[in-house]
């Protein structure tokens, strides 16, 4: 529980004890430190391996642009035949390096996640 509050929520090790000194529980915020750092690489992988929905493997890619604080930039949005958006990249500049690298992690994600 404890751990998942400061993977959850944007609280300090400090805080964290005092919570738990609140329930009754009495730990340091170093023990708390050295939890995080154990169980948040099983917690992670939990998570996708349970919860993470797979990208389908037909999907588009859309670019336009728009206006962010008084500058024009583009929107380049991977999205799938349903409509939902699989990653995007705003960028200032139409990069075509910048628009490859792209294209290339989100063909890498869709490969990640079909395993």
């Amino acid at each position: 529980m404890l751990v998942r509050w400061n993977l959850a929520y944007s609280l300090s090790y400090r805080d964290i004890e005092e919570l738990a000194a609140e329930r009754g529980l009495k730990v340091d915020h170093f023990t708390v430190n050295r939890w995080v750092i154990f169980y948040s690489p099983q917690l992670e992988e939990s998570f996708r391996k349970n919860y993470k929905r797979t990208i389908n493997t037909s999907y588009r890619m859309d670019e336009t642009y728009l206006k962010i604080k008084c500058k024009d930039v583009y929107l380049y949005r991977a999205v799938d035949k349903f409509g939902k958006t699989i990653d995007f990249k705003l960028s200032e500049t139409r990069d075509k390096k910048q628009l490859f690298h792209f294209f290339k992690s989100v063909l890498a994600k869709m490969v990640f996640q079909k395993k």
